[in-house]
């Protein structure tokens, strides 16, 4: 990949002579290849082959050529008003009876999967709609995109009908007509269709870059502790400590990388002294009106005095003290709602609810130690590397050796609620919170209610490199290594005054990349909360990391009993079908789970192969070690596929959440394999009706599915293309411990799955050692690892043998026809064992000085 600032030259694009256009607009029809695609298409709707368009780009070479290779399958659909306007609406025409494939946003930050076969079956919010064109054994996305200063999505319209709107987010800023405000791409691969058409959009656009641009963040294959769920507003720096403590010495796990999410910043509530931090807060809901009254850590953390947690006597920790302010918290919430809606219905009630509601706040109180949080040692030396955030990452890294990095939260405005006007150096002005229209078709979020009760205090965006370089060298100087950001669309609720939603995100994207370079190393940041299209397309030019899903909820907020189950085939369905697009810019990032949670195993079946970094965010104290142990090296490393999953194609249209008969099945690669994850996901969904998500216990059951090697798509990347050459595989259930073998030719594997359960289907191409022998071999793995492929590091087929790098300990399994003669582990001959069924297994130590990795030589 290239580095993170690597400057490319201007490059001109010629345009394609020999190939004419796909598309064509015509009768108020949208064909692609003679196919209607869009009938009824207003006449006010223009369709502009690509090349028509570009001109110049900052893309590199191989980018360039792949966008021309395919300019003749892409183009632009505009529209023109008679009037302009900040917020136009208009069809792009209309289609029914074809399956389709949507991602449109449920919240302000979050997006995920529609299917349907109409125009009206389209979500409000919809990002992109992928078509499915049989006719020509095809596939045609259309995204809309942005324009000057105005950004789109689809919407639902009449009779089939596809709506586009374009709004600037500002009344000062408006247009009647558009060139090019949504882009259509036509591939016969699914999955060549996304790479193309956002490197397309990519080279449009020049605004951000691809994936394969940048740098990751070195955490993209290591395992990580995250403090949110085990603390959420609670967390201080003895908490943190005996957080990693437990994993190292208790778990023999090192985490590579630890965040300290929301709780650690200096916050304060309008109407409260601006010199004093908020106290006692619990609960994600009680800051979201809360302002970053300084650019530095709360006091909670900024105490810390140097040493505390190194000697002998560093201060003890309850675990079930933050259980049961987490507890209280949840108590305190839900009395509230009670409260509003006794006032709302003029309820008698009130007044017991009011008191229930002091009583509650009392009891957090106490737990904290009294009504002010009392402060861990007052007494600080006069050199701030003795105290404070310095003193506490250094003194991490002095405790725990295999600590690489240390990342902090923060939202994108400061805190939730911006910066507090008059107590920085910043110029912040309280912005009254404004909802596009748009935002009416998504689901009720407390998070958007907060935010609105307590406008923004937004920096002016002339200061955005202020802010971002302020916060950012601070927090470099005291030993973080990267920020997780979250609450980053909410500048379009404030971009009125300041150009439009467009013009005023692309200030703060650019001073957050400038800073991202200048202090974290270029990739040293993870986006949330950053689902919109917005962000993509302006936001991610340096960005390589982001959140695909909402988060990991072990309960439903709302109080939905079965909440804790359906929750999480949702999380799973959020991730794997955002990676569709948003893989093609940014590393997919599952979130954490909890281990020790009644779904635990479930979610970490899918972040086995999520392709990147695994986290938890258990509580102290509370963790299945053995599950993470399936997961993750006693170094902390993972063993990681080298892409991101993705929907096979036969779940691209399906409802893999409440059809009651389609299991989700995600492909990934590895360096010597394949795997097909399988999940039952059933059970919930979202409701266009309420414009929320509920579950639906009628589909929490059982499901029947199949699997076949055919369903990997071994094209994806360079270094697997040869696999799916093989004329036999060896088919490895790492749930069930079955081994099969499987030809291109055979049937399907069938399978009934559980309810919020799941298997992993690896693929191994079975190699012939010898033509004369016949002799037949593939590597699995170590089985007890959930990717057992991931675990094979190194593979090279000698004449009558097989020499293998394999990282990790426990029972490895590969597949031979014959019994070797003979197995060498590090140079030593070793007993194994081979079953008629060619299964070869042996186990394995971990070796700490040779990295976990042992060299086998199995000869025959």
């Amino acid at each position: 990949m290239a580095p993170p600032n690597e400057p490319h030259l201007v490059t001109s694009l010629t345009k394609p002579t020999s190939l004419d256009n796909v598309f064509e607009l015509s009768d108020s029809k949208l064909s692609v290849r003679g196919v209607s695609l869009l009938t009824q298409v207003p006449h006010n709707v223009s369709f502009t082959p690509f090349s028509s368009k570009f001109h110049s780009s900052d893309a590199p070479p191989s980018i360039l050529h792949r966008v021309l290779a395919a300019s003749h399958r892409a183009g632009f659909l505009g529209f023109s008003h008679a009037e302009p306007s900040d917020r136009l609406m208009n069809s792009l025409g209309s289609f029914s009876d074809r399956n389709f494939l949507s991602i449109f946003r449920f919240k302000t930050w979050w997006s995920t999967q529609w299917v349907g076969t109409s125009g009206s079956h389209l979500q409000m919010e919809t990002q992109w709609v992928l078509l499915h064109v049989p006719e020509i054994s095809s596939y045609v996305v259309i995204i809309p995109i942005i324009e000057g200063s105005f950004r789109s999505a689809l919407h639902p319209g009449s009779d089939g009908h596809v709506m586009i709107c374009a709004e600037s987010g500002s009344t000062k800023v408006k247009t009647s007509n558009f060139d090019a405000i949504a882009y259509v791409h036509l591939s016969e691969n699914p999955y060549n269709l996304f790479r193309e058409a956002y490197s397309a959009l990519r080279v449009h656009l020049n605004t951000f870059r691809l994936l394969e641009e940048k740098t990751l963040p070195s955490i993209v294959d290591k395992f990580g502790w995250c403090t949110w769920d085990a603390f959420y507003l609670s967390v201080d720096p003895v908490g943190v400590f005996h957080g990693l403590k437990d994993f190292e010495e208790i778990g023999g796990i090192s985490p590579r990388f630890v965040i300290i999410d929301d709780g650690w910043q200096s916050i304060s509530l309008d109407g409260d002294d601006p010199n004093e931090d908020a106290k006692n807060l619990v609960l994600g809901g009680q800051q979201m009106t809360a302002r970053l009254r300084r650019l530095e850590e709360g006091d909670k953390f900024k105490s810390y005095k140097g040493g505390l947690i190194l000697g002998p006597n560093a201060p003890s920790f309850d675990p079930n003290k933050p259980k049961a302010l987490i507890s209280k918290g949840i108590e305190l919430e839900h009395l509230e709602k009670d409260r509003d809606r006794a006032i709302e219905s003029r309820s008698s009630d009130l007044v017991e609810i009011e008191e229930r509601i002091k009583k509650v706040k009392k009891e957090i109180d106490d737990l904290f130690g009294g009504g002010d949080q009392k402060i861990m040692n007052s007494e600080c030396g006069e050199k701030a590397e003795e105290c404070g955030l310095k003193a506490f990452t250094r003194d991490l890294r002095t405790k725990f050796k295999g600590l690489d990095d240390i990342y902090v939260w923060h939202a994108l405005c400061g805190a939730w609620g911006g910066v507090r006007p008059g107590t920085t150096h910043l110029k912040s002005k309280i912005i009254p919170c404004k909802l596009s229209p748009g935002l009416d078709g998504t689901m009720q979020d407390l998070a958007v209610v907060k935010i609105v009760e307590g406008s923004i205090g937004l920096v002016h965006p002339d200061q955005a490199n202020e802010l971002y370089q302020s916060m950012h060298s601070y927090l470099a100087k005291s030993g973080v290594t990267g920020v997780k950001i979250d609450v980053i669309h909410c500048l379009e609720y404030v971009s009125d005054e300041y150009g439009g939603r467009v013009e005023l995100a692309k200030s703060y994207y650019d001073g957050l990349t400038n800073s991202i370079v200048k202090n974290f190393n270029g990739s040293g940041m993870i986006a949330s909360m950053e689902q919109c299209n917005d962000f993509f397309f302006l936001g991610t030019k340096q960005v390589s990391m982001a959140r695909v899903g909402d988060d990991f909820w072990f309960q439903d907020p709302n109080g939905d009993p079965m909440g804790v189950f359906w929750l999480q085939g949702l999380h799973m369905i959020h991730c794997s079908y955002n990676s569709l697009w948003m893989g093609q810019m940014i590393q997919p990032d599952w979130d954490m789970f909890q281990s020790d949670h009644v779904c635990a195993k479930f979610h970490a079946g899918s972040r086995a192969i999520c392709g990147s970094h695994v986290y938890v965010s258990d509580s102290v104290g509370s963790h299945d070690f053995d599950l993470i142990k399936n997961l993750v090296f006693p170094d902390g490393t993972v063993p990681r596929c080298i892409h991101f999953p993705l929907p096979t194609r036969d779940c691209l249209f399906k409802n893999p959440l409440f059809d009651q008969k389609t299991p989700l099945k995600i492909w990934n690669l590895n360096k010597y394999g394949g795997v097909i994850g399988a999940f039952n996901c059933q059970g919930a969904g979202w409701d266009p009706k309420e414009h929320k998500f509920k579950g639906f216990p009628e589909c929490y059951k059982a499901v029947e599915g199949s699997v076949h090697v055919s369903e990997v798509e071994w094209d994806q990347k360079d270094e697997t293309v040869h696999m799916a050459n093989a004329e036999e595989y060896a088919v490895y259930l790492n749930q069930a411990k079955k081994l099969h073998l499987m030809t291109p030719k055979s049937e399907a594997i069938k399978f009934t799955m559980q309810p919020s359960t799941f298997e992993l289907f690896s693929f191994v191409p079975v190699t012939k050692l010898s033509d004369r022998n016949n002799i037949k071999f593939a590597a699995i793995g170590i089985t007890s690892m959930f990717n057992n492929v991931g675990t094979i590091q190194e593979l090279e087929y000698v004449e009558n043998g097989a020499k293998i790098k394999v990282k990790g300990g426990g029972n490895f399994l590969a597949y031979t026809n014959e019994s070797p003669k003979k197995f060498e582990l590090n140079g030593v001959d070793v007993p194994f064992e081979w079953l008629p069924d060619g299964k070869l297994t042996v186990n394995l130590p971990w070796i700490e000085e040779d990295g976990g990795v042992s060299d086998l030589a199995i000869l025959f």
